[in-house]
């Protein structure tokens, strides 16, 4: 029966894989056997690399091997792909270059395919857990496929004791591996509350999907009432005071018509004249002339002493103006120093750093921060050009996401800050940055981590620094290109 294992035949030398073809699951490994027969009449050596997309994971024992004429050596090929979205799911080529020390141009490449089967992970969060108002709250859930295949699944809601409707938007995702999803949630409180304290709604939002359990995520929502109880109480009071005061004022309204009609009669009998007087004679005119009366004189008002001084003097000599501070130099300063000069895209930042201050500005890879000196990074200051505006969050140690689900933005050349500089607040952990266009990679030294090497957006928006779960170490240093 003929061998069905592929063979590779050069001028000096034979090969062949044992399996050709192999399957492995991420997380774990499986081995391949690669045999190898001197066929020339010289003695050499050969050396072995990787290559395809699954090299980076891939080893060879040994990488060199020493062969006489006519015998045969056998190195093992081991392939341990990782449990992350990096190892796409399905057929993977690969190929191990084989070089002779005696022929270094008589190169042979036997080839092979690796399958590496799939899995799904999903993992979800709110941002923020826990949302405020009165009539509306309105939470986003992010969904991450941290698997190697692609996910469909469904959005819902539901609380204990039906107080809450849900609007979401979409309520179906599919998400590619190692992509995150948004989902808009408004929560909507069935009943009012007009009068009265703040009540919690603990809720719940599934992300379901085929054949699996549903992954859950737990959030709260605090339903504020209308008007406060003191201000009820206060307008309660108000309009009782004010019946009463009504009520008081009809009971006790004065008889204004009687007496008025009381006077009236009096001064009609005062002014009636008597039989019995005598004629009264009436006095002239010079006797009714009126008293000349004093002109008045007119009245000198000495100027007020407005405690300033000799004003005189103060104009010669006491009013030198003060220098006016220079302008403060930002992100967006640097930004478009670095446009004007230079064509292309281009991103300038400068941080915040405890008991420090403000540092200069520095663009595209330069180091911001301090490494080593344990003084973490309270603000960053962000400006880009040419990338169509970034936005982003700031997560901090101790209060996680400070501004909940809104982000700040910035359009070109304008700056963008994240974080803050309150003594009160604790530093920065981490971030999440995009751009409008185009992808944007950092790098992030964290406290007892060092640098981390994150990547780059993919282009939607992408975390990074300390793992916010498990580590909440400070941030120390940054690295931004574009």
């Amino acid at each position: 029966m003929p061998s069905t294992r592929p063979y590779f035949y050069d001028v000096s030398l034979w090969t062949s894989l044992e399996p050709a073809s192999a399957t492995v699951d991420p997380g774990s490994s499986t081995r391949v056997r690669l045999r190898v027969r001197n066929t020339g009449d010289v003695v050499d050596e050969y050396r072995f690399e990787p290559f395809g997309e699954v090299a980076p994971w891939t080893t060879i024992e040994p990488q060199m091997l020493r062969l006489y004429p006519g015998t045969t050596g056998t190195v093992e090929l081991t392939f341990a792909p990782p449990r992350t979205s990096d190892a796409v799911a399905g057929p993977n080529p690969y190929a191990v270059r084989i070089t002779p020390t005696e022929h270094p141009d008589a190169v042979t490449v036997p080839e092979g395919n690796l399958t590496i089967t799939p899995f799904t992970e999903v993992r979800a969060e709110l941002v923020p857990p826990t949302v405020k108002g009165r009539f509306r709250g309105r939470p986003r859930l992010a969904v991450d496929n941290v698997g190697n295949t692609k996910v469909t699944a469904s959005i819902g809601g539901s609380d204990n004791g039906d107080h809450l409707s849900y609007e979401i938007r979409p309520g179906n995702v599919q998400i590619e591996p190692g992509r995150a999803a948004f989902v808009e949630t408004t929560l909507k409180p069935k009943q009012v509350i007009w009068f009265g304290s703040k009540e919690e709604r603990p809720y719940t939002l599934a992300v379901r999907r085929s054949g699996v359990d549903p992954t859950e995520v737990e959030g709260t929502y605090v339903q504020r009432g209308f008007l406060p109880r003191w201000l009820a109480t206060f307008f309660g009071i108000g309009l009782a005071l004010s019946l009463a005061f009504v009520m008081i004022w009809i009971a006790y309204k004065p008889q204004v018509s009687s007496k008025a009609t009381e006077q009236t009669e009096q001064a009609g009998a005062a002014l009636a004249p008597s039989p019995s007087a005598e004629p009264e004679t009436l006095p002239s005119a010079a006797d009714t002339a009126p008293a000349e009366t004093p002109e008045p004189q007119p009245v000198t008002q000495e100027p007020k002493d407005d405690g300033g001084g000799d004003k005189g003097d103060a104009d010669k000599g006491g009013g030198e103006a003060k220098p006016s501070k220079p302008p403060v130099r930002t992100a967006a300063t640097a930004v478009k120093e670095v446009a004007a000069r230079s064509e292309g895209r281009h991103v300038c930042y400068r941080a915040y750093v405890a008991d420090q201050g403000w540092q200069d500005p520095v663009c595209d890879g330069a180091e911001a921060g301090t490494v080593g000196k344990g003084l973490p990074i309270k603000k960053l200051n962000i400006a880009v050009a040419r990338t169509g505006g970034v936005h982003g969050n700031g997560a901090h140690v101790v209060e996680g996401w400070l501004t909940g689900s809104k982000w700040s933005s910035a359009d070109d050349k304008d700056d963008m800050y994240l974080g803050s500089t309150k003594e009160a607040v604790s530093p920065l952990e981490g971030f999440t940055l995009a751009t409008g266009d185009g992808v944007i990679c950092v790098d992030t030294n964290v406290k007892d981590k060092g640098w981390l090497g994150q990547g780059c957006t993919k282009p939607e928006w992408r975390y990074f620094g300390s793992n916010m779960e498990n580590d909440k170490l400070q941030l120390e240093a940054v690295r931004l290109t574009v």
